[in-house]
């Protein structure tokens, strides 16, 4: 059975950090393209970031760029998302997404595979 599961999510000042983890089971990441999307309340979710399986010029949404980094380590099955300098308006649900490819997938429906999300909330 394949799972996907979030974990650092958390409350955290304005300028704080959180790493965010996706630890995957039942399917081998190092095969998987890897996305990292968000939802505000009351608005759609939006891509955050995505990552290839060579890791080779991952994509950032225009609103974290420079302050987010996602990576990946297939020893440990797991991929991360270091959001730095938080701001109040990247409160929402955190989701990671895993899709059969080597090349970057940016578009949310391209994804096969979801995780449950974790909540992260940045006070002001």
């Amino acid at each position: 059975q394949v799972r996907l599961m979030e974990s650092g999510g958390g409350l955290v000042q304005f300028g704080g950090s959180l790493r965010l983890s996706c630890a995957a089971s039942g399917l081998p990441l190092d095969n998987y393209a890897i996305g990292w999307f968000r939802q505000a309340p009351g608005k759609d979710r939006e891509g955050v970031a995505c990552i290839s399986t060579s890791e080779v010029r991952p994509i950032y949404g225009n609103s974290v760029k420079g302050r987010f980094a996602i990576s990946r380590d297939n020893a440990k099955n797991t991929v991360y998302l270091q959001l730095n300098n938080l701001k109040p308006e990247d409160t929402a649900v955190y989701y990671c997404a895993a899709t059969v490819a080597t090349s970057i997938r940016a578009r949310e429906d391209e994804y096969d595979y979801w995780g449950q999300g974790t909540q992260v909330v940045v006070s002001s």
